[in-house]
């Protein structure tokens, strides 16, 4: 199997451009646990879009799946949190910068849960 390219940077590019996304954080978390024979290829991100407006969380996941289905189908794992422009000023407001930052669910002191350091 040939090593995937995808990157931090690739998926945020393709995010801004295919969403019109106004702002985007990614996080390889694989990066902060691979070790000789982990999984590679784990990311977790925060997407800000105007194209979530009106749209429920179900809804708003698989606009992200149908812009990056080719790159989600060659990564391990993927997380992400939607956000409207609105909301995500509504969450910075209330929690500050906390909020800025993609979801770390599944991990342990940002560390994927399963994986041996």
């Amino acid at each position: 199997m040939a090593e995937s390219t995808i990157t931090e940077a690739s998926l945020k590019s393709a995010l801004i451009e295919r969403l019109n996304a106004t702002h985007v954080e990614v996080t390889d978390m694989s990066a902060l646990t691979l070790t000789e024979g982990g999984c590679g290829q784990s990311f977790t991100t925060l997407i800000v879009s105007p194209q979530f407006a009106g749209l429920n969380s179900l809804k708003r996941h698989r606009t992200v799946n149908a812009a990056l289905k080719t790159e989600i189908a060659a990564i391990h794992a993927w997380s992400a949190k939607c956000q409207t422009p609105e909301e995500w000023e509504k969450d910075k407001a209330k929690h500050g910068d906390a909020s800025a930052k993609p979801p770390m669910d599944g991990t342990v002191d940002g560390k994927v849960e399963g994986v041996e350091a």
